[in-house]
């Protein structure tokens, strides 16, 4: 019932919302895809962990199976924003990485030994761990020299995230964890028919070739790489509660629909987040560092009030304050990726940053994570992450007193990308 649903709403919104808006068809394809990736997405992301607890799994297990994701993105993300940017064709890119997830999704759930779980996942992971960092891509070119504004367009994966984890927990309690699967290829395949509506991407200026030496010349930026590894640091208890929030929730006596809820908590309220700072924050290096620092120091304030929950009900709501922690880190980071980053490496960019907060953080928040909740308890777990969110602000601090005090200048004056990104990020 669920998934004829899904299917039925996407074929008629596509309908409906080409009559609504047949000046802008793509735009609104756009925003449809956004809601069914990100729907795709919390499906693994929330429930795939009490799959693996029902088929034996103990939690370092499961802690280092959920860490090949982070660990095979160090490698997928670079992968496949190269080629995005070097083929200048992400739609396409998006397309094989989508077939490439519901093809694997399949064997992952018909493995029936650890050995063939972990090999299939290493594939499953390769294809689907880059999808963000490519959706935001995809966006940001087709917005490009338009009024348009990137959150007005990833507020609707923020409604698929939270909508989809509401309607999902009772479905899955109902036919069980192991038709996970089923449900997750559904939402891929609408999320594919509104791919295949999006028509070419125009360029409007010449792009620059994409090399490996170009790309290369990020990591001179010492702003950029310290953007990078503050966001590993601040992103390390995120993704250890991702992984392990469901959880904990069953440890306190909740149930699969808490887990459900708790997810939706989590992410409705990114939509009013987003449209706030579309419209309110200005895209200035200095101000953007300043909302990071902000947004550390309330993820210290959330894994402290995790650390102290004595019930599901009040984990679910403490998951509120994500709107404001991931969602602000997120709307931010992609904005600063724009303004560090020269144009023609932008696929590439995104890529690297989507690592600071699931690649590199994934594998030590699942790892370790996983070794503290199995030894020491989810309270320990969250202490030590309030403290490394903490030294993350401070980071972001001193980053954004020199930025105040000195300005902001990441290249060679005469690099002429260096003369683009500061034109735009003093504008």
């Amino acid at each position: 019932m669920w998934p004829r649903f899904w299917i039925v709403f996407g074929l008629k919104g596509m309908t409906y919302l080409r009559n609504m808006d047949n000046a802008q068809p793509s735009l609104t394809s756009l925003k449809l895809f956004n809601f069914f990736i990100y729907g795709t997405m919390v499906i693994f992301t929330g429930f795939f962990q009490l799959y693996l607890q029902d088929i034996g799994m103990s939690k370092i297990e499961i802690g280092s199976l959920m860490a090949i994701a982070p660990f095979v993105s160090i490698f997928a993300n670079p992968f496949w924003g190269f080629w995005g940017d070097r083929a200048a064709n992400i739609k396409r890119v998006l397309l094989i990485m989508m077939t490439g997830t519901l093809l694997l999704v399949q064997l992952v759930f018909q493995a029936n030994t650890y050995a063939m779980i972990y090999m299939t996942m290493i594939f499953f992971y390769f294809f689907q761990t880059p999808m963000f960092s490519q959706t935001n891509s995809l966006i940001l070119a087709y917005i490009e020299g338009t009024q348009q504004k990137f959150g007005s367009f990833r507020l609707w994966g923020s409604l698929g995230w939270a909508l989809t984890a509401i309607a999902a927990g009772p479905v899955i309690d109902r036919l069980g964890s192991g038709r996970i699967s089923i449900v997750f290829s559904v939402m891929l395949l609408v999320a594919a028919l509104f791919m295949f509506t999006l028509p070419s991407i125009q360029k409007t200026t010449a792009s620059a070739s994409v090399s490996l030496k170009g790309l290369s010349r990020l990591f001179l930026n010492p702003y950029f790489v310290w953007f990078i590894l503050l966001g590993i640091m601040v992103s390390i208890p995120n993704t250890a509660n991702n992984t392990f929030m469901s959880l904990y929730i069953l440890e306190l006596g909740g149930t699969k629909q808490m887990v459900g809820l708790a997810i939706f908590f989590s992410s409705i309220f990114e939509v009013v987040i987003f449209i706030l700072f579309d419209r309110f924050l200005k895209r200035k290096i200095n101000i953007l560092v300043g909302c990071l620092t902000i947004v550390s120091l309330l993820f210290a304030l959330r894994w402290l009030l995790m650390a102290e929950a004595n019930s599901a009900l009040e984990v679910a709501f403490i998951q509120l304050l994500h709107c404001v922690t991931f969602g602000g880190y997120f709307y931010v980071g992609v904005q600063l990726t724009m303004l560090f980053v020269p144009t023609p490496y932008r696929a590439s960019g995104q890529a690297l940053y989507t690592l600071s907060w699931s690649g590199i953080s994934g594998v030590i928040g699942g790892l370790a994570g996983g070794w503290m909740f199995q030894n020491f308890g989810a309270q320990i777990m969250y202490r030590t992450g309030t403290m490394l969110a903490i030294v993350g602000a401070i980071g972001f601090g001193w980053m954004w007193y020199n930025l105040r005090k000195h300005g902001y200048q990441p290249l060679h004056p005469d690099d002429p990308e260096g003369d683009e990104i500061e034109e735009y990020a003093a504008s």
